[in-house]
């Protein structure tokens, strides 16, 4: 977490209350979340978090899990997807955001060759962001981003040996309300989840072991 006041004591109560709304928000267990630095200069108070989703994973986060701003753990294996979740805070609020808070993302993950041919792959990409937005009830206005296929080929003594083709979403929009901030921390971690090829499933229901990265 950053912030530019001289005492801790001075952070806003709106922003500890967004706070304790993100460490108490439901959070699927695929998705390994830890605390990292914050951006300085986006606003005066801002909290970063970066989440991966592995192929064993178990709960470490909300009521019976890790909770932010202590000391994270170091994760092994290879991601499926990765990401990063920055909520930002300026108590006089900014004419860009229309609001006081702001929510900032990146997503990236590896997909499988068929798949990042499909030239409707940014739209996609996309839709799964207003989908889990949806979903959890997160309301939001002035969204906006980008989405990116990035196709990596290797030459040389490389060739055919590193090819890859990855999605990024780049996104950030703003809450409606800020007391309910920890529906958009899901949200994301939703669409991490998918990202990774594990779409939202019913109660109960367990994810088959998942192999898209190769």
């Amino acid at each position: 977490m950053v912030t530019n006041e001289p005492a801790a004591s001075r952070i806003p109560t709106a922003f500890s209350e967004a706070l304790g709304e993100l460490s108490r928000a439901d959070v699927r267990k695929e998705l390994k979340i830890t605390e990292i630095p914050a951006p300085a200069r986006l606003a005066p108070f801002a909290l970063a978090l970066s989440g991966d989703v592995l192929e064993n994973s178990l709960p470490s986060h909300g009521q019976h899990g890790q909770e932010f701003s202590r000391t994270p753990f170091l994760l092994p294996g290879t991601p499926l997807a990765t990401g990063r979740f920055i909520l930002l805070f300026d108590p006089a609020g900014q004419e860009l955001w229309g609001g006081k808070f702001r929510v900032v993302t990146y997503i990236r993950a590896r997909l499988d060759h068929e798949m990042g041919q499909d030239s409707m792959l940014a739209s996609v990409a996309w839709s799964w962001l207003e989908e889990a937005l949806a979903e959890r009830h997160a309301a939001h206005h002035s969204a906006g981003g980008t989405a990116t296929r990035v196709i990596s080929e290797s030459f040389g003594d490389l060739q055919g040996q590193h090819d890859h083709i990855d999605i990024e979403l780049r996104a950030s929009w703003t809450p409606e309300h800020g007391e309910a901030l920890g529906s958009h921390l899901s949200a994301w971690a939703d669409m991490v989840c998918t990202f990774a090829g594990m779409p939202p499933l019913p109660e109960g229901v367990q994810q088959l072991p998942h192999h898209r990265m190769s």
